[in-house]
């Protein structure tokens, strides 16, 4: 496993789901539903004060575990964390997990 803090575009659906990616020169596209969570951050360390009404984004980072493939490279998957920042609404990655070979469905006989 990885750690990033890396910027990273990210197309959603209207809802704000993430369906593809572009990292590092390469385009990924989802092959999993994607998860969501939201983590406590250390707000205090960042800003200096927090100003009235501004609870989401401030406290809790929107972390997203998002399951990737190479469309050039099917045979293998990634497993990414990635933040959304909810002002602004940037991408970062965070973390990449061990990627592994893409599960096959059985062929019918």
């Amino acid at each position: 496993m990885g750690m990033f803090s890396e910027s990273v575009d990210v197309a959603c659906t209207p809802a704000g789901q993430p369906v593809s990616l572009d990292w590092a020169g390469r385009h990924y596209e989802l092959c999993a539903e994607p998860v969501r969570w939201f983590e406590r951050r250390q707000w205090w360390v960042e800003e200096q004060r927090a100003p009235l009404g501004s609870g989401p984004g401030l406290v809790d980072s929107e972390i997203w575990r998002l399951q990737v493939r190479d469309p050039g490279n099917p045979e293998v998957t990634l497993t990414l964390d990635l933040s959304r920042h909810v002002r602004s609404g940037r991408w970062r990655l965070l973390r990449t997990h061990d990627a592994l070979p893409a599960q096959r469905k059985p062929e019918s006989a």
